[in-house]
């Protein structure tokens, strides 16, 4: 059911007591400071992360408890509020698969409902299970974002949004025409890609959900092709992917690949995962992980 504001509220000084954190540092020594922030952007700047949502009003299957992700939400809309984060990025699957257009379409504006008062800047990335039904303008159309794959900059950083929901013959998911297993990033959104890369100066920070850094069933197939790319730049310094639902990390070509958790698995808020992304004026970059969400430091 959607999250009682009123209820929110009484809750709200006994959740903060119960919220846990660890900490990722990526400490980025090339990155100069003068370079990252203006004086009137803070240090350190916040960005909120979740992924894996999966929700949907359905019964559990497997480890997968899609009913409760509204009330893991109302838990990570506690920690934000009180981060306060500039924008906040939802990489993928946000809702699960349906076996309709009305039903997906439903469970995408009751997740989105709770999900839009959380923030008022966010940036969706497309999963696989978002445009299992929807197509992808129906999708991007109910949570009111323009492009599936795109960039901006905000506090000193460049920051792309890829979208790796296409088949290997470029065609884009959507009308159950896919398996999720064929995943690729098309010739013209890596055209882009390499375009907007050598356009910009600033250091780069990428949104994918599938994975860049694997070559099994959750990879993206054509991600060497990306990392490539990615790699001439010289820019990039991480890149924030989910997919796998499993906290995982891996350094390619003087890269971070980090994968998060997913939130949806598990009963009970115990079982959650959600992060805020701090980048500071020296040039470190730290996620601070809530729940399940790892403990790495470098």
């Amino acid at each position: 059911m959607p999250i009682n504001p009123q209820r929110l509220d009484s809750q709200r000084l006994g959740r903060r007591a119960l919220l846990e954190n660890s900490t990722l540092l990526l400490t980025a020594a090339s990155m100069a400071p003068a370079t990252v922030f203006a004086d009137d952007v803070p240090s350190p700047f916040k960005i909120g992360l979740v992924t894996d949502l999966h929700y949907a009003d359905k019964p559990v299957a497997g480890n997968r408890y899609y009913r409760e992700t509204l009330a893991k939400l109302e838990q990570a809309a506690l920690q934000f509020e009180q981060a306060d984060p500039a924008f906040i990025v939802e990489l993928g699957d946000l809702i699960d698969a349906a076996d309709s257009v009305q039903t997906e379409q439903r469970y995408l504006k009751t997740i989105n409902r709770e999900f839009a008062t959380i923030c008022s800047e966010r940036h969706y990335v497309l999963g696989n299970h978002c445009v299992d039904t929807l197509r992808k303008e129906e999708f991007l159309g109910g949570v009111g974002q323009e492009k599936s794959y795109y960039s901006f900059n905000q506090g000193g950083f460049h920051f792309i949004v890829l979208d790796a929901c296409f088949r290997s013959d470029g065609q884009p998911y959507g009308r159950k025409n896919s398996v999720w297993t064929d995943a690729n990033i098309p010739p013209a959104e890596l055209d882009w890609l390499q375009a907007d890369l050598k356009s910009n100066q600033s250091p780069v920070i990428v949104f994918a959900h599938q994975r860049l850094d694997v070559s099994n069933s959750h990879g993206v197939k054509n991600n060497a092709d990306v990392r490539r790319v990615l790699e001439e730049s010289g820019n990039v310094r991480v890149v924030f992917q989910g997919h796998s639902h499993q906290n995982d990390l891996k350094d390619i070509g003087g890269i971070h690949y980090c994968t998060l958790v997913a939130m949806v698995e598990g009963s009970g808020t115990d079982n959650n995962g959600y992060s805020t992304l701090n980048l500071y004026r020296d040039g470190t970059i730290a996620v601070d992980g809530f729940r399940k969400q790892a403990d790495y430091r470098w």
